[in-house]
């Protein structure tokens, strides 16, 4: 039997290519059949599997196709990516996403609401030099790291500080960039998010409540 997985990335590109091309209700209604077995069905077994090893009280996401269009001035109905998402019980995110011209995987939180960001911002000065530590372990491997929001770091921290990148964000993220030849795509989502884990601990370990 074919693994169902073997050919979700080169299905996925090939669909949202031609989606792009043809962003409208109809042509989605018409190839949805295609998107179900060749999208959705291997994104939902590759939740499910990512899950299992993650561990216990992993909750899975697969974002829909369709666009939320009230406020924005691009009213094309469907999303040109797949986007799926873990979040472990203690609030560590992991993600992975493809497009036409992108696949690539990650972790580590969107955003940090209200309280979560006062207790990040008071435990830096304690806790972010072992954060920064797994940052630098990961970027020296090859690992992108998300834009910081603000252009001055939040108190304590004060500019040149060597926690001032730290300082500067409302969200944390490391994300690995992979070929559009990747072929399978479990294996290499597991040795990605193995070697996130010890960043989400540390960062974990600045939000937790």
């Amino acid at each position: 039997m074919t693994d169902p997985l073997a050919r979700l990335i080169p299905e996925a590109r090939a669909f949202l290519t031609e989606l792009a091309a043809n962003n409208s209700r109809d042509w989605f209604t018409l190839h949805k059949a295609r998107y179900d077995a060749g999208l959705k069905t291997p994104a939902l077994i590759l939740l499910d599997q990512i899950a299992a090893h993650l561990g216990p009280g992993t909750a899975t996401k697969l974002f829909r196709p369709q666009r939320d269009v009230r406020f924005s001035k691009d009213k094309t109905p469907y999303n040109t990516h797949l986007h799926l998402l873990w979040t472990a019980p203690d609030g560590a995110q992991y993600f992975f996403g493809l497009s036409s011209n992108y696949v690539t995987s990650g972790g580590g939180r969107m955003g940090f609401d209200a309280a979560a960001l006062a207790r990040y911002r008071d435990r830096l000065p304690a806790l972010g030099p072992a954060l920064q530590a797994e940052i630098d372990a990961l970027t020296a491997q090859g690992a992108r790291l998300s834009e910081p929001e603000l252009k001055r770091p939040a108190p304590p921290i004060s500019p040149g500080d060597p926690l001032a990148d730290l300082a500067c964000r409302k969200s944390l993220s490391l994300w690995f960039d992979h070929d559009a030849g990747l072929t399978d795509v479990l294996a290499h989502l597991t040795s990605d998010f193995d070697r996130l884990k010890p960043f989400q601990a540390a960062l974990s370990a600045l939000l937790a409540d």
